[in-house]
Parts: structure tokens; sequence; C-alpha cells
């Protein structure tokens, strides 16, 4: 396990103007131009920085907190970003092939696009000198830093990365998607890959010893069957029973179903759709009338459940992580005179989602992971949420 024994005091934050004189500075130095100096901000504070399409090649910026900065198209070539903070960074197509990534914490980042080829995501410590001696620092310490062990990709976007050649053993990559992501000669051992998106991913040349791959999602089959009945007609038999209200049609209850190879259920009527355990993965849902629905522990990764009715309905448990819930309505569904159901999203993920404008009035949150959660305007009265 790499370590490094001592850690400076924490860089002061820059204001824009300091920034941007290092960074020209940084310029000078790539081009070996006279008044060049090479860009080092340990341990610096530059959450939230706009650095999108900046070349920080073979920048120090260990330990640097970048949480939630914007580094769209950055050049990152050979940057040194050893246990540094990049929660919920938008990375897309950026360059960081032979990064020094180990350590980091890239947990929620947006990664799509992105070159990772040759970096080193493996485990790495960061320790720091004080009185008392050496500390490892912690993701919940007092410094505010991410955990430095193994590399944290959870829940990231990584479709279409490049991953060729990148060391990324014993990375924490659970729930992250890797669609169409190039792992050719990637060294996974000893990683996590549970819940993993792998669809279009050829793992044929990447070093998979001892990884956990369970509950792996791979590319959806071209039609889905349930005794030997294609999906799309059962669902149109269960939307014919909304419509004519149970005069025609028949309603759908099925376990661990995917729904992925009907592509869309935008605007469709579902109300009182039992489907516990299936998945509907990056799935456009909006507007959907899903009024009393069974979804317990359904995949909903990134699916775009704008503006759909989702009173009544049973959640719990179930995966949410950067789906789109702007103006849904999660509020109680009545069923009869004084008797109403709450939604129900007791022990969801939703991490990332975004929430806004969603009216959630007594809806069920209790044990629900709402870390980086977009909640503005959402209505909450009487809801029930962790204190």
């Amino acid at each position: 396990m790499s370590a490094r024994p001592h850690i400076p005091p924490v860089t002061a934050d820059l204001d824009p103007l300091a920034l941007r004189t290092v960074i020209e500075a940084h310029r000078l130095h790539l081009a070996g131009a006279p008044g060049g100096q090479r860009l080092r901000l340990p341990y610096a504070d530059l959450t939230y920085a706009a650095l999108e399409g900046q070349d920080l090649s073979e920048a120090d910026l260990t330990g640097a907190r970048l949480q939630g900065a914007l580094l769209r198209q950055a050049k990152l070539k050979g940057v040194v970003l050893f246990g540094a903070d990049l929660r919920d960074v938008d990375l897309r197509e950026a360059d960081l092939s032979r990064a020094d990534l180990r350590g980091a914490c890239l947990r929620g980042a947006n990664l799509a696009g992105a070159s990772l080829a040759g970096s080193d995501l493996r485990e790495g410590q960061i320790a720091r000198q004080d009185a008392e001696g050496f500390r490892i620092l912690r993701p919940d310490g007092p410094e505010g830093r991410s955990e430095v062990a193994p590399a944290d990709l959870r829940d990231a976007n990584l479709a279409g990365a490049m991953l060729a050649g990148a060391r990324l053993g014993k990375a924490v990559l659970n729930g992250a998607d890797l669609t169409g992501a190039d792992v050719t000669g990637a060294d996974f051992t000893g990683a996590q890959l549970r819940r993993t998106v792998i669809a279009k991913v050829n793992l044929a040349d990447a070093g998979l010893s001892d990884v956990d791959l369970s509950e792996t999602l791979k590319a959806p089959p071209p039609i889905f069957y349930i005794d030997d009945q294609p999906l799309d007609d059962l669902v149109d038999a269960h939307e014919a029973l909304c419509v004519t209200e149970g005069r025609s049609g028949a309603p759908l209850r099925a376990e661990q179903v995917d729904f992925r190879p009907l592509r869309t259920l935008k605007n469709r009527r579902l109300s009182g759709l039992a489907a516990p355990d299936s998945i509907f993965f990056g799935m456009d849902l909006q507007g959907a009338q899903l009024q009393g629905v069974d979804l317990s522990r359904a995949d909903l990764r990134g699916a775009n459940l704008a503006n759909a009715d989702l009173r009544g309905a049973r959640l719990a448990g179930a995966q949410f992580t950067r789906a789109v819930l702007r103006g849904a309505m999660l509020g109680p569904l009545t069923i009869g005179p004084g008797r109403v159901m709450r939604a129900d999203l007791s022990h969801a993920c939703l991490r990332g989602a975004d929430l806004r404008g969603a009216d959630a009035t007594r809806a069920r949150f209790l044990g629900a992971d709402l870390e980086g959660a977009r909640m503005d305007g959402c209505r909450l009265v009487g809801a029930e949420l962790d204190r």
C-alpha cells in the first residue's frame, strides 16, 4: 500500500485571480516558455472550481478538494490526484491518461467519454503529521477529506470511458456505469464491481482475479418474455386495463423483469403495475401514470421520471441514483373515504437524484440515502425523514 508520511498545511483558498495566475504559469511551463512554473496545489480547496478545458497536465493536486468541480474536456495527463476528493466532479471527455488517482474518491463523478488509459487507481493512504505524530485522513474526519484507502468510484459514470491499461486493483466501482467502456488490459484485481453496468463491455482481456461481479447489469435482451408472452404485449394489456377502468386488458404482475427492451414508457398509463426487483435503468418514464405501483427494490438509476405520477407508489429499497424526479408526484394516493396510501421510499438510494419541484407530501424517506440529491422546491410537508 502506498503512503506519503508528511502533509503540509492545507493551502488557503485561492481567489479567482490567483488561480488564473498559477494556471497561466503552468501553461508556460508545459510550453517550455520563460516564466513557466509547474502547478503545485497540494491539499488546496478547489471545491466547485470552474476549470473546463484547462490544461493541468502533470500538475500536483495531491489531496486537493475538488468536489463538484467542472473539469469537462480538461487535459489532465499525468496529473497527481493522489487521495484527492473528486466526488460529483464533471470530468466528461477529460484526458486523465497516466494520472495518479491512488486513493482518490470519485464517487458520483461523471467520467463519460473520459480517457483513463494507463492511470493508477490502486489503493493509497495519506498520513498527516501533527504534534501527536502521524494520522491517517478519513472521509468524515475534522479535515473533511474523502476516504483515501481504495479508489472510490461508486456510482460514477464511466460510460464510453477509455480504461485500457488502467490499474484499478481493489478499487470500489459498485453501482458505476461502464457502458461501452474500453477496459482492454485493465487490472481490476480485488476490485468491487457489484451492481456495475457492463453493457457493451468486453472483459475478456481485463484482469478480474478476486473481483466481485455480483448483480452486474449487462446489455438488455432484444425482447423480454414472461411465460412465452412478449413484454410489450403484456404492458399494452395492463395499460388497456387502466384506460378502460377494468373493462378490458389484464394486470401485469411480475418480478425481476427487464423493461429496458421497451426503451421508453413515457406518458404510459400503468397504475397498479407490480414489478418489484425489476430493471428500468436509464429509461424514459416522463409523465408516466404510476399511481400505486410496486417497484420495490427496482433499478431506476439514471431513469427520467420527470412529472411522473407516483402517488402511493411502493418504492422501498429502489435505486434512484442520478434519476430525474423533477416535478414528480410522490404524495399520498386516496384509495377510499378517509383512506390514503403514502409513497414509500424507505431505504431507497436517491444519491444525486433531481427532486426539484417534486411533491413528496407525507412520503416516507426513512433510511433513504439522499446524499447529493437536489431538493430545491421539493414539497416535504408531513414527510417522514431521518432526524
